[in-house]
């Protein structure tokens, strides 16, 4: 029995691809002559991905402004001002604000699947972001005429939507990216916050049949962004029962760049839950090194004294470039992390008879 491998998602754009991204928004060239630019690197990036030999790729991304904020694309009820999250080298990420109702997104996942799955004969999955996430648009008072009550009913159904069209469209998979998940216990140790995020993701997967929600998954990480996160001092314990309390069928967790992967180890076989699957991250995007087949297969082989193979796979801790103007990590770097992965895990197979 294989064991799975897959990406988290985002690919460093090219140089030329977030240059024109800049022109565009500047109005110094036509969307058409973007989309040119755009079309050019995705086919790059799909012919890269088949290269590593990866079972499962994704798009890289190639085409979001964000993980977070694809949906927003061409929406026109929001302000610049929202929540700010700050990383710990001190850069920091602005949310937008959504100033009136009703909330509809702009773009639908589907659109960045159905471009990639043209161009490539192996299997797709695709990278949504979560409704907790969104949520966030919210102001802190109330907006006339529509209330946070209202925002979240659309919200659920307009996340709900760009999940079940990914599936329909064929996606090998659908992943929800929850960074804020770890995030939440930074910013209230108490886990309130973390306890609404958990029962507004468990709105939108419970509206899926089982056999839909083997198929979605769910990604946590500390953050990765210009080689800084935002969360990694949070403990996973305080995390990890919450997170696997999600009805997904699929989990993606950062692990390579933990100072005691044993630990981890032992709060995800504690905590995961029957019918779960967990992806546990063998290479890390963040580090300039260029992990070694030999150093993924020894991971593989440590997870395996915790967890049973069945119920394992392997990834990247998190997104090379989540954000479309991170250049903190050069492309070529990622694919040869993602081929060390994909070797890495194949020896691991050989060496445990699976």
């Amino acid at each position: 029995m294989p064991i799975p491998t897959e990406p988290i998602g985002s690919i460093p754009r090219p140089d030329e691809l977030i240059e024109a991204l800049g022109s565009l928004n500047t109005g110094k060239i036509q969307q058409s002559d973007y989309e040119q630019i755009l079309d050019a690197a995705l086919l790059d990036t799909i012919r890269r991905f088949e290269q590593t030999e990866s079972p499962v790729i994704t798009d890289g991304e190639q085409a979001k402004p964000s993980f977070a904020t694809y949906p927003l694309t061409g929406v026109n009820n929001l302000a610049a001002d929202g929540v700010t999250i700050t990383f710990a080298d001190g850069h920091t990420r602005q949310l937008p604000r959504l100033t009136g109702g009703p909330f509809r997104y702009g773009i639908y996942a589907e659109t960045y699947l159905k471009n990639a799955m043209r161009l490539t004969r192996v299997p797709v999955k695709q990278a949504v972001i979560s409704v907790s996430a969104l949520s966030l648009l919210y102001p802190g008072a109330s907006i006339p005429g529509y209330s946070n009550e209202q925002f979240e009913m659309d919200l659920l159904a307009e996340t709900e939507s760009d999940i079940r069209r990914c599936l329909m469209a064929g996606a090998h998979c659908v992943q929800i990216d929850f960074t804020e998940g770890r995030l939440s216990l930074k910013l209230d140790p108490g886990g309130g916050l973390l306890r609404r995020f958990i029962a507004l993701n468990n709105q939108v997967l419970h509206g899926f049949t089982p056999e839909e929600r083997s198929r979605i998954g769910v990604h946590s990480c500390p953050g990765g962004d210009r080689d800084s996160t935002h969360s990694a001092t949070v403990d996973y314990a305080e995390l990890l029962p919450a997170l696997f309390s999600l009805a997904a069928g699929r989990f993606y967790l950062q692990l390579a760049s933990e100072p005691d992967r044993k630990y981890v180890l032992g709060l995800i076989r504690e905590h995961l839950q029957p019918n779960q699957v967990v992806f546990i991250g063998v290479v890390d995007p963040i580090a300039a090194r260029i992990e070694s087949p030999r150093e993924v297969c020894a991971a593989v082989i440590e997870a395996v004294s915790f967890i049973p193979p069945e119920r394992l796979g392997t990834t990247d801790d998190c997104g090379f470039a989540p954000f479309a103007d991170d250049i903190s990590t050069a492309r070529e770097t990622a694919f040869e992390k993602i081929r060390a992965r994909v070797e890495g895990t194949r020896l691991a197979e050989r060496e445990l008879g699976l």
